[in-house]
């Protein structure tokens, strides 16, 4: 891990904590541009009430309008789900750094496959925030709707 993969990693970790202690998922985002934060944010699904605001949804959101995503690194905590892969390929993001995938695989395959250089910390912080959220009773049922799993 890089020392600039630490600091964004760690920021989007900070996001994951937010969420969790706000009541929501435990995953959050940073978009950052030649080594500078443009935005980052946190899962917003439990507290917006919104089915799509995932971390690096929320993140993306956050950072507005850009006429290029093609000069960026996104930075998330967990292995993207495909609604947000999906976004990633889409606006050309050409950097994805995971924190963690054992919580959730998620679709970095998909990614790679097509052309999305993607780097996996498999980073502890990122790995315990995670666990807390799902070693709470109940958390298990939420997490199943985050992912559309039943």
């Amino acid at each position: 891990m890089t020392q600039e993969d630490e600091y964004f990693m760690g920021i989007a970790l900070r996001e994951a904590e937010a969420g969790l202690a706000d009541g929501g998922l435990p995953i959050g985002a940073a978009l950052v541009r030649d080594g500078e934060l443009v935005a980052s944010g946190c899962n917003q699904r439990v507290q917006a009430g919104d089915p799509i605001a995932h971390g690096e949804m929320d993140c993306l959101r956050k950072a507005g309008r850009q006429k290029t995503y093609r000069d960026t690194v996104l930075y998330t905590t967990l292995s993207p789900c495909m609604m947000c892969s999906g976004t990633i390929v889409q606006f050309g993001i050409p950097k994805v750094v995971v924190g963690e995938a054992e919580n959730f695989d998620g679709n970095i395959d998909f990614l790679r496959e097509r052309g999305v250089e993607v780097v996996l910390l498999d980073d502890e912080g990122c790995k315990d925030v995670m666990r807390r959220f799902l070693a709470k009773p109940g958390n298990d049922a939420l997490w199943n709707e985050d992912i559309a799993e039943d």
